[in-house]
């Protein structure tokens, strides 16, 4: 098995926490009915590393959950990206 290097931690930690921030400030401007983040970067962040953190700011923040793309499409890129992690690493 091959070990994690700490700078593909700290991208992981990185993008993750970029993600969920991305989904907070989101909800935040629709809240306040300012400019939006588009739908295409928060999932270009997720596809990036980040879709635990976008599954997480979703729930945190009540935000994109009734959405199907949203709903569907993170708990998917997760799981593919667990998968793809197992392959890497094993």
């Amino acid at each position: 098995m091959e070990w994690i290097s700490s700078s593909t931690v700290l991208y992981i930690l990185a993008v993750n926490g970029i993600t969920f921030l991305a989904f907070g400030l989101d909800k935040y401007k629709a809240v306040h009915h300012r400019f939006r983040i588009r739908e295409a970067t928060l999932f270009t962040l997720a596809l990036l590393g980040g879709a635990a953190g976008g599954l997480a700011g979703m729930h945190c923040f009540h935000h994109k959950t009734r959405k199907p793309a949203f709903a569907a499409g993170m708990p998917l890129i997760l799981a593919l990206q667990f998968i793809g992690a197992a392959f890497c690493f094993k």
